[in-house]
């Protein structure tokens, strides 16, 4: 069993950069990837960046590509959300997830306003 806690989340003017940190509370070796997921309101849960624990493999789609970096301290049991040029779309409830077991954490609101 497998519990994050997101934080970083806040309030950011477009252009500006945030950190987000999610610890586990057991070890991340045990999972095979741990990935950052948003979701606005009215939308769908969306994909924002996933890493592997083998391999340190990541993925990112288009809309992320080049501003969000995905890394992880294994003995911190953390995974971070580096986010730079931050934009209004990027507005969100930020969130952890680890398979296999499909752990969530509780997320962290993320808005981009002027």
């Amino acid at each position: 069993q497998v519990q994050f806690v997101e934080s970083g989340g806040g309030v950011v003017q477009p252009g500006g950069s945030l950190r987000l940190s999610c610890v586990a509370s057991g070890s991340m070796n045990s999972l095979y990837a741990v990935g950052w997921y948003r979701q606005a309101p009215g939308m769908q849960r969306e994909l924002v960046a996933h890493i592997t624990s083998r391999d340190d493999t990541t993925i990112y789609p288009d809309s992320v590509k080049g501003r969000f970096t995905i890394s992880r301290d294994d003995a911190k049991n953390t995974v971070y959300l580096q986010m730079n040029n931050l934009k209004p779309e990027d507005t969100a409830v930020y969130y952890c997830h680890g398979i296999p077991g499909n752990y969530w954490g509780q997320g962290t609101q993320v808005t981009v306003s002027s």
